[in-house]
């Protein structure tokens, strides 16, 4: 693991209550949208069924899985706040990514039944009662919209994020569905509902991708998209009292809870408590990083050329 003991402890418990605050906060907002997801999914599937629109039907399914994905985001909410254990040092935090990569991938298995159900629909067309589908897709959409004011007052994690994704797509099939209602009604062209309904599954494919990708960045331990891996080396570098930075790494612990670990090689090992305290203020204030890990290495050799750092090599270390 990242976390060594050698004589250091850098933990910044500071943002550690904002995050709990904030992780209780998203919880209660997931749990009042999943009740009214699920509550407006039944009466869609049957609408859905009863009107013969695939744009309400598609949708209804989507919110289902919905409903699926936001138990899952409020359950992961509930387990990212217990504490550390012996078996999980870190505590449970990870469940929300966990939450979020298992949500992007049902999003990508229900646009598969959406593409392969607007296929069949357009090479057999089938009658739609376009009063009904426009009636409740404006409810839909309604709901739809409050959930999304409700999710995206909370906490920005990866977890509420997906949730939030799953939302917007509804409300999208929401829209779709009404579009689909209005030329029925005015026209009589069915293809229109399975041609909305393939429409609306390749926006969500793109923002489906997109949070799949960040997710296994994540899970890949990949250096935070917004931190940049050199300029945090060249900092810590610079320090009062550093010769050289090396085996650093940066990672993400969970949404918004970014860890460090690196080598520090110092000259007097009785500066070692400025030079720490000196480190993680900058980390924090530059680079937002509070869950710091630093390992001093008392140099016993000619003197380094100040301000030098080691990237990581093709080993995955860096050079000493």
């Amino acid at each position: 693991m990242h976390a060594h003991n050698h004589g250091h402890d850098t933990h910044d418990h500071g943002h550690g209550g904002h995050a709990h605050a904030a992780r209780e906060g998203a919880g209660g907002k997931l749990a009042v949208a999943l009740l009214l997801t699920l509550a407006f999914a039944g009466v869609e599937a049957l609408a859905g069924w009863w009107s013969g629109s695939l744009a309400l039907v598609s949708d209804a399914a989507h919110m289902f899985t919905d409903s699926s994905a936001l138990g899952l985001a409020a359950a992961a909410a509930w387990l990212a706040r217990r504490p550390p254990s012996f078996r999980h040092s870190y505590g449970l935090a990870r469940a929300e990514v966990l939450a979020a990569l298992f949500n992007s991938l049902l999003m990508l298995a229900l646009l598969g039944y959406i593409v392969r159900e607007a296929i069949d629909r357009l090479e057999s067309p089938h009658a739609v009662t376009g009063d009904a589908v426009i009636g409740v897709g404006i409810v839909g959409l309604a709901i739809n919209l409050l959930v999304a004011w409700i999710l995206s007052r909370g906490a920005h994690t990866l977890n509420s994020r997906a949730a939030l994704l799953h939302v917007l797509g509804d409300a999208l099939g929401s829209v779709a569905a009404i579009s689909a209602g209005v030329v029925i009604v005015t026209t009589g062209w069915m293809p229109i509902d399975p041609l909305l309904s393939l429409l609306v599954a390749a926006l969500i494919l793109v923002s489906a991708l997109r949070l799949l990708r960040e997710v296994v960045h994540v899970l890949m331990e990949g250096v935070p998209l917004e931190i940049e891996l050199e300029a945090v080396g060249r900092d810590l570098a610079a320090v009062s009292g550093v010769e050289r930075v090396h085996d650093l790494h940066v990672w993400t612990l969970s949404s918004g809870t970014v860890a460090l670990s690196a080598h520090l090689d110092i000259r007097d090992l009785g500066n070692w408590l400025h030079i720490l305290a000196a480190a993680r203020d900058m980390l924090g204030k530059r680079h937002g990083i509070a869950h710091i890990t630093l390992q001093p290495e008392v140099l016993n050799v000619a003197p380094l050329v100040r301000g030098e750092w080691s990237p990581p090599g093709p080993d995955g270390k860096t050079a000493s």
